[in-house]
């Protein structure tokens, strides 16, 4: 019968459907570049003169947390893909202003009292906040396809 749910759920465009090890996989590659580009700025950032007294520029303290970042962005982008009618758009302003409001714990070091928190090591740290953005939503796009609408 035309015109019936039946027919307007088969001639809806599929969703494809990201499969499990795709994901993960996807997911795993990302954290480890990201780590890679945030060894590199730290490395840098070190070579430069920045303390190496500030924990966060050493990998210990920063591949756990670009990992984490990682796969929190992953959810955050699952959430939006799911339930926002156009994800497209809402990421295209809400991961710029993520990543942004991110800085604030690391130029909060430069009012407080952590040891070696000068301003080349804050704009290491916000710098590897980028890396992790700029590896991981390339990512995203690939292994959690944003929906045709």
């Amino acid at each position: 019968m035309s015109g019936s749910v039946s027919d307007a759920l088969s001639s809806a465009p599929p969703v494809r459907r990201p499969r499990a090890l795709t994901v993960v996989a996807g997911l795993l590659a990302a954290a480890v570049v990201a780590s890679l580009g945030n060894a590199a700025i730290a490395l840098l950032a070190l070579a430069a003169g920045a303390s190496d007294r500030l924990d966060a520029l050493h990998a210990p303290a920063y591949v756990p947390l670009t990992v984490i970042g990682t796969l929190l962005g992953a959810l955050g982008w699952t959430v939006v893909r799911r339930v926002a009618d156009r994800p497209e758009r809402l990421l295209r302003w809400l991961v710029p202003v993520v990543v942004v409001v991110s800085f604030v714990p690391d130029l909060a070091l430069l009012t407080g009292d952590q040891p070696g928190a000068g301003p080349l090591a804050v704009v290491a740290l916000m710098a590897m906040h980028v890396v992790v953005a700029a590896v991981a939503v390339p990512t995203y796009r690939r292994v959690l396809p944003l929906p045709v609408r």
